[in-house]
């Protein structure tokens, strides 16, 4: 089912989500697919997604959706294990912010995340670049923080239409 993605200013997306302990519930699997059905629809309507975290949809869980080329599964009670000292800078932006504007942050080139699949079963994933950063970005929302409080700066915001018109061409 396709679900409201909250945006900036609601408070739900400020507070830390709790760990799923029952993997035999209907509740868990119902939660991921409506992470993928409101990911897909957004990336339909925005031309821009590769995941989404329940917080977004309303959900304090910590479970997050991810759809890339690469990688395509649900992380449940996903957290960060190591992350290199390595950074690179990248905009960033999120369905909560309508993709109205991206702003510029740090992020870990590398990071390995530990997590629990579907059936309870512990996974690990080492990942670089974009898929770091995407990892990052929705792991954050588990823990209450968005994109903007990570800014390297006041001046670190750009409109999405200017985005696009300076920085898309270079991807």
């Amino acid at each position: 089912m396709i679900r409201p993605i909250l945006q900036l200013g609601d408070r739900t997306l400020r507070k830390k989500s709790s760990l799923f302990e029952d993997f035999n519930s209907e509740s868990l699997r119902q939660l991921v697919e409506d992470l993928s059905d409101t990911l897909h629809d957004a990336r339909k309507r925005f031309a821009y997604g590769r995941g989404i975290a329940a917080p977004q949809i309303g959900e304090l869980k910590r479970a997050v959706f991810i759809d890339t080329p690469a990688f395509k599964s649900a992380l449940v009670n996903p957290e960060i294990t190591w992350v290199s000292d390595a950074t690179f800078e990248v905009w960033d932006s999120c369905f909560s912010f309508n993709l109205a504007f991206f702003v510029l942050v740090n992020r870990n080139r590398s990071v390995k995340v530990d997590y629990l699949d579907l059936r309870g079963n512990r996974q690990s994933l080492k990942v670089e670049a974009d898929l770091s950063e995407l990892l990052q970005h929705e792991i954050d929302h588990l823990d209450g923080v968005l994109p903007t409080d990570r800014m390297k700066s006041g001046e670190a915001m750009i409109m999405r239409s200017e985005w696009e018109k300076t920085f898309k061409s270079q991807k």
